[in-house]
């Protein structure tokens, strides 16, 4: 038992230094889902990236927001974008969002005592709408219904979005919501910072946002 409560304290402190840094966002759009983060990389007080990739295309309509350490996040990143795959493959269409968090889930679950120091959102549309699901590091799954945050920069993300978040929300408007939430999270948390990413899912198109159109929008909210 000795060694077993050596490891737990020290996965504690891992779990804690891991989720120092990033802010995602995740909102829930008419029509649509909006998957946004900032871009920097942080090893403690030290910034290791400022280009750091933090969202990814899980399937034609799904994308996947990480945070924590990028070499987990990128491991699960490859398994469940080739099991999407071969699932298509064999069941000529693809996964429902829900079966792809559940699949991380039980991932995530199966290695708790030797966890992925991650926090992710699974957000896309299929054929019963706009969906995001938040996951923690041990396998354990929520559906938002309106949005999700992960990371350092949350609590000023969140205070943002829920002060203007509304019903029926368009597509445009969860876009720039995003962008203002993370765009104050950066003024305010040190872990988060420098360019933003945004990737907005229809039933028709996954599209990343220009820097261009981000800043546009950067500008417009600051």
């Amino acid at each position: 038992m000795g060694d077993l409560t050596t490891r737990m304290e020290g996965l504690g402190d891992v779990f804690k230094n891991a989720f120092r840094g990033t802010t995602t966002v995740g909102i829930v759009c008419d029509g649509g889902v909006v998957l946004a983060s900032e871009k920097r990389a942080t090893i403690g007080y030290f910034i290791a990236s400022k280009a750091a990739k933090k969202i990814y295309q899980i399937d034609d309509n799904v994308g996947m927001t990480t945070a924590g350490l990028v070499g987990d996040a990128q491991t699960l990143v490859r398994i469940v974008s080739v099991e999407a795959k071969l699932y298509k493959m064999r069941r000529g269409e693809p996964m429902t969002i829900k079966a792809i968090t559940t699949l991380l889930a039980n991932i995530l679950n199966a290695q708790r005592l030797f966890p992925f120091y991650t926090q992710l959102l699974v957000g896309g549309i299929d054929h019963t709408g706009p969906r995001i699901f938040s996951l923690d590091p041990l396998g354990g799954a929520i559906e938002e219904r309106e949005a999700a945050v992960t990371g350092s920069g949350s609590p000023i993300a969140y205070g943002i979005i829920e002060d203007r978040y509304h019903k029926d929300i368009s597509l445009e408007e969860g876009t720039e919501l995003a962008v203002r939430a993370l765009h104050g999270a950066i003024k305010r948390d040190v872990a988060s910072g420098d360019d933003i990413e945004v990737v907005a899912i229809t039933k028709d198109r996954y599209k990343e946002l220009s820097k261009e159109e981000i800043d546009r929008i950067r500008r417009s909210v600051s």
